[in-house]
């Protein structure tokens, strides 16, 4: 159990930061302006104004200190300036991405709502853009409301960002049960896009599908990889990419690769962007591949992109020096987050075990630290981190959940990514646990942790926060 002493500090107002210029970009996820990277941790479930499921979202904003619960905003539906309102089941956080949406210096908030009712119809779905500013975020629209699906489709199941034609202004991809949306930046603060696509070739999926961007060819423009997820035909979830050429995205397929999760980032040094795949399922239940306990693999970007012809590097726990041994249930890979740690140049990953067993304690959790290297990511320095780990709060517990999402971002500005782990099942409320990184990578000594009730705005009536961390 997380002690809740460390944070039981009320939300307070976040201290203004300096202006930025609109002729800056801002990085994606700094929402004031202020040069620390912030941190979105969700509790989708939350209970707001005595709405039971209506959502609600927490920004833990980054200082030289790093963060902490007092530097803290909580936004609903029930928030001032804010669209909608905060009804029963609308999942409000469900799904969270950001970037400088309208180009002026402050990073801006896409949540996703996606069992909202809109128009009378149970489950359509919408998606909120909330406002990056001096003060951090304030004020909200609904995105390109008149593209929403019309049927019960969860429209806001997944959201991404990305700038995939390099033209300097990020795009949006919305994931719903029905189709895949794809906005074209500049965005106003109507909430209209550039253009509007609808992503046919995917068709109903069950679920929406999971994006990634990142630059994995040099150019200056982001892939966007999209992972649809299992199918009868590919148990391991279909892997496509693409690639802007000449006005148009190229689509291919990375036909022997498996992945439901995934990132991007540069884990040998070579310049090109890497994509890092998650296959948290085991081969049960008619899935014919993958590796007991789940697999991660590794495709290295080049000059021309990935090279489907090159092998690529397959990580799991019990080999390559990863600790740990894969077990049924394990979900290593589950979620997945990519930074420097420690400054050497290149990207390390955090893998996120949600599954794992620790001693008696069943589907406590854990999170294993890969390091990058020239030779890219090859297990070796591994090293594997739970609740019974020493310097970490409170003790491995049945269904904490440790590990359900992670997240490297560089929270104080020193050089080197900071972690940041979900814990959605902790306390029958949830918990993010944070620590921060020096000159060997992550450290566990003064982390600390942050739960719902700490909060306030809304009520953990259930487990729940830390189920989404914005990437």
């Amino acid at each position: 159990m997380l002690p809740l002493a460390v944070v039981t500090a009320a939300c307070l107002a976040v201290p203004l930061a300096p202006a930025a210029s609109a002729a800056t970009p801002a990085a994606h996820d700094d929402f004031n302006g202020d040069g620390f990277a912030d941190v979105v941790v969700s509790h989708p479930l939350a209970t707001v104004g005595g709405q039971a499921g209506a959502g609600a979202v927490v920004v833990l904003y980054g200082s030289a200190n790093g963060l902490g619960a007092a530097r803290s905003t909580v936004i609903t539906q029930a928030s001032a300036g804010i669209p909608g309102a905060a009804e029963a089941a609308d999942r409000f956080g469900a799904a969270t991405a950001s970037a400088d949406l309208d180009r002026d210096g402050y990073a801006d908030l896409v949540v996703g709502s996606p069992t909202e009712a809109v128009g009378g119809v149970t489950a359509r779905g919408g998606v909120t853009v909330v406002w990056g500013g001096r003060g951090g975020l304030s004020g909200g629209v609904v995105l390109a409301e008149s593209t929403v699906p019309a049927g019960s489709c969860a429209f806001g199941e997944t959201v991404a960002t990305g700038d995939v034609n390099g033209d300097g202004a990020a795009d949006v991809s919305v994931g719903s049960h029905c189709s895949t949306h794809h906005y074209r930046g500049p965005f106003t603060r109507a909430g209209g896009a550039a253009t509007h696509a609808v992503d046919t070739a995917l068709g109903a999926t069950g679920s929406g599908v999971t994006v990634v961007s990142g630059d994995l060819d040099g150019d200056g423009a982001d892939e966007r990889v999209l992972l649809p997820g299992p199918t009868a035909a590919d148990p391991g979830g279909r892997v496509l990419v693409d690639d802007w050429r000449q006005n148009a995205a190229v689509r291919t397929t990375l036909t022997a690769a498996d992945g439901v999760t995934g990132v991007i980032g540069d884990v040998n040094g070579d310049g090109f962007g890497d994509l890092v795949l998650g296959d948290p399922a085991d081969p049960l239940d008619g899935k014919t591949t993958g590796q007991i306990g789940g697999e991660v693999t590794v495709w290295y970007g080049a000059r021309g992109g990935i090279d489907p012809a090159r092998a690529p590097t397959r990580l799991r726990q019990g080999s390559n020096g990863i600790p740990g041994s894969g077990e049924l249930g394990d979900a290593f890979g589950a979620s997945l987050g990519v930074g420097d740690t420690d400054g050497d140049g290149r990207d390390d990953v955090v893998v996120g075990v949600p599954g794992e067993d620790i001693g008696a304690a069943e589907e406590a959790g854990g999170v294993v630290l890969l390091r990058g290297t020239a030779s890219g990511l090859t297990g070796a320095g591994a090293t594997a981190v739970h609740q019974n780990s020493a310097g970490v709060d409170g003790a491995a517990e049945y269904w904490d959940l440790f590990g359900q999402r992670v997240r490297l971002a560089d929270v104080n500005r020193d050089g080197r990514a900071d972690l940041t782990v979900g814990v959605p099942g902790e306390n029958a409320e949830g918990c993010s646990w944070h620590a921060a990184s020096g000159a060997a990578g992550v450290s566990t000594a003064g982390s600390f942790g942050v739960c719902a009730s700490a909060l306030s705005g809304f009520t953990a009536d259930g487990p729940g926060l830390g189920e989404v961390i914005a990437p």
